[in-house]
């Protein structure tokens, strides 16, 4: 009878619900882009609509918010992202100078984490120092810090996706003015909004993984009653015009 103990070999399994920081980054800006151009353009548009009947007004307020929306949706996401990524770039900075400086206060400030996690003591500081030894700056930034030095955020990606999708979100409004008349210019306009609405909503959903029919129902209230209020305000302080 053989009683030698086999070495038990662990397969590489990739978590199914993890997604790169990056594009996960990326999509939220394109779905937040998106929506804001829908939501804030077609608000410019019905409230114009709400004020004059002339087509002419109404594009060239929704042109003009197309461009600006656009405008600061990048600038603001390329600011946030690159101010996000200075500080990551500044505590990956000091972890490193912390390793170089007091390597084995590291290595025991790794082990009393994963033995907060649940490990015994002896486990846990073995799982350091391997750890450690094959990456000690790798390990101890992505268990300290939840940061990975390889992939961190992306200003120019995050700013081109914000400001791209409010554009593409920004010309559905607008679409619905072109193609209807002055009588069913609003209700055309409701109609392809609450519909892109449905599809924003659902897509913002998917990004944070949460529930599609209550992140739904939130935007396309949100983008209704945004669009009511400024039609309302347009008819309050508005003329007729040609």
């Amino acid at each position: 009878m053989n009683t030698q103990t086999q070495p038990i070999t662990v397969p590489h399994i990739v978590p199914t619900h993890a997604k790169p920081g990056t594009k996960l980054n990326w999509l939220r800006a394109a779905v937040l882009g998106a929506n804001d151009g829908i939501v804030s353009t077609a608000s410019l548009i019905v409230g114009v609509a709400g004020a004059s009947n002339s087509r002419g007004f109404i594009l060239t307020a929704g042109v003009a918010g197309l461009v600006a929306g656009a405008l600061s949706m990048g600038v603001g996401e390329y600011v946030s992202v690159s101010t996000q990524r200075d500080t990551e770039k500044a505590m990956l900075e000091k972890e490193r100078e912390e390793l170089l400086k007091n390597p084995d206060y590291e290595l025991q400030e790794l082990a009393s984490m994963y033995k907060q996690k649940g490990l015994s003591d002896q486990t846990a500081l073995t799982v350091a120092r391997e750890l450690t030894s094959h990456d000690a700056f790798a390990s101890h930034v992505e268990t300290e810090l939840g940061i990975d030095p390889n992939n961190l955020t992306n200003p120019w990606h995050a700013a081109f996706a914000s400001s791209g999708a409010f554009v593409f979100g920004a010309i559905i409004p607008i679409v619905m003015i072109l193609i209807s008349s002055a009588d069913w210019r609003l209700p055309v306009t409701f109609a392809g909004v609450l519909m892109a609405l449905v599809v924003t909503g659902a897509a913002s959903a998917h990004a944070g993984e949460a529930g599609k029919v209550k992140a739904t129902v939130r935007v396309v209230i949100g983008g209704m009653l945004a669009m009511a209020v400024t039609f309302g305000i347009g008819k309050l302080f508005g003329t007729t015009g040609i």
